[in-house]
């Protein structure tokens, strides 16, 4: 089975997402904000490298993690797309003036 888990990222008022995709035979794929993809062996590789890239796992958060990077949960969510082209396009987000 194969499943999505978002990741973020915060830089000053900036917030990158990535999403974390793990394919059925265990490997992991990373869509970046810039586009990029990156394949891993294991989905504990790709984990390893979003923590060591600064990122967390949205679904992780409680309030006052998101609070901490300038957001509220209430307000944001993974952005959704019908094609990845689409999808990076919506993964570069700045705090405190979204559309």
């Amino acid at each position: 089975m194969t499943y999505d888990t978002w990741w973020l990222a915060t830089l000053g008022q900036t917030l990158y997402w990535a999403r974390l995709r793990v394919r059925e035979a265990g490997t992991a794929q990373v869509l970046d904000h810039n586009g990029t993809v990156h394949s891993y062996d294991s989905e504990d590789s790709a984990r390893s490298m979003l923590l060591d890239a600064g990122y967390v796992e949205f679904g992780g958060m409680d309030e006052d993690d998101a609070l901490e990077r300038g957001f509220s949960l209430a307000e944001l969510s993974p952005p959704q797309a019908d094609s990845d082209t689409e999808l990076v396009g919506r993964m570069t987000v700045t705090l405190g003036h979204r559309t």
